[in-house]
């Protein structure tokens, strides 16, 4: 069976109306990254701009404490937030070499009101023009920073979650181990959407997952290359910068991991899952049929994509707040 016939129709649908506009291989497969950027771009302005709720409040904070280049973090509180509001910090994806907090706006406001908590979005550096550590350093600094501001900025600093996606959920894998080797900021929850873990590139859905138009083989080993430079495919490369290298992943928080049957990153993450597992930490984990790279990103309205976020809201309340879902 030709693998595209297993994707889920909805997310189908909208994938074909996407290839038609931009080209049979996607935008991974334009090979030259700041054409890619520009080109995104040009489609994201194509959609109109996200409106923010008036139950929203949205600012923007310059974090220079302690970083050698500014980090803007983008703040959403509902207005009917707690006072010392559990908080979910979020980092966007866009294979480490693109993504912004503008362009996943639409995706954190959405966060922000359907769990009712408050939503850190982080600007970090993109390579290939800033290199590995820098976007670490960058999720990071921002991380510390909302912890330590968390009187002014109305938070729970025992109740701060991760929330990444794709490239963003192996920063937020790799922010988790780094805040557990320093010792602080304390992290209560990791949610890993997609992740990108393991910059090898070498698990059977890496080869059998691509090609179709989504996030492809080739544009995710470019995107390794990237932000490791010289370091790629070697052994120097360190767990901070591709998370499926740690050896230790003991004392991380508990962690809920989500991915596609037809991602090409699926086995990256299923192995993260089992190995949290098997070194005590509570894992979560979700295999979602149907299920590609970007989906929900393409087909926000579909079945899948609508249940797939229901599951991770319910999941963020349990964590954050000891909530159950409605029965």
């Amino acid at each position: 069976m030709d693998i595209t016939e297993r994707i889920d129709p909805q997310v189908r649908a909208r994938l074909d109306q996407y290839l038609r506009l931009v080209g049979p291989q996607g935008l991974s497969g334009v090979s030259d990254i700041p054409e890619r950027r520009r080109r995104q771009a040009e489609l994201s302005a194509r959609r109109a701009a996200p409106a923010v709720p008036d139950d929203i409040e949205v600012y923007d904070l310059p974090i220079t404490h302690g970083v050698a280049v500014p980090v803007l973090v983008r703040v959403y509180r509902p207005h009917a937030s707690a006072r010392q509001s559990p908080c979910v910090y979020y980092v966007h994806g866009g294979g480490m070499v693109a993504g912004s907090v503008d362009g996943d706006q639409a995706k954190a406001v959405g966060l922000a009101r359907a769990t009712g908590l408050v939503v850190v979005s982080v600007e970090y550096r993109l390579a290939p023009e800033n290199p590995y550590p820098a976007a670490l350093d960058d999720c990071y600094a921002g991380l510390v920073a909302v912890a330590d501001r968390h009187r002014e900025l109305g938070i729970d600093p025992g109740r701060i979650g991760l929330y990444g996606t794709s490239a963003g959920g192996g920063l937020a894998a790799a922010v988790a181990l780094l805040s557990r080797d320093r010792g602080s900021p304390a992290i209560a929850h990791q949610m890993l959407v997609s992740p990108m873990l393991d910059d090898l590139s070498s698990t059977p859905s890496t080869t059998a997952n691509t090609g179709f138009g989504a996030w492809s083989r080739e544009a995710n080993i470019q995107a390794w290359r990237a932000l490791l430079g010289e370091d790629f495919g070697t052994d120097r490369v360190p767990p901070y910068a591709a998370p499926a290298r740690a050896g230790d992943l003991s004392g991380l928080p508990p962690a809920y991991v989500d991915v596609g049957d037809l991602d090409l990153l699926r086995d990256e993450a299923i192995d993260y899952a089992r190995r949290l597992s098997w070194a005590g930490v509570p894992v979560e984990l979700h295999v979602y049929p149907g299920g590609i790279h970007g989906g929900e990103t393409l087909a926000p309205d579909a079945g899948l994509s609508v249940r797939v976020r229901g599951y991770r809201h319910d999941a963020l309340r349990r964590a954050l707040c000891g909530e159950e879902p409605p029965r």
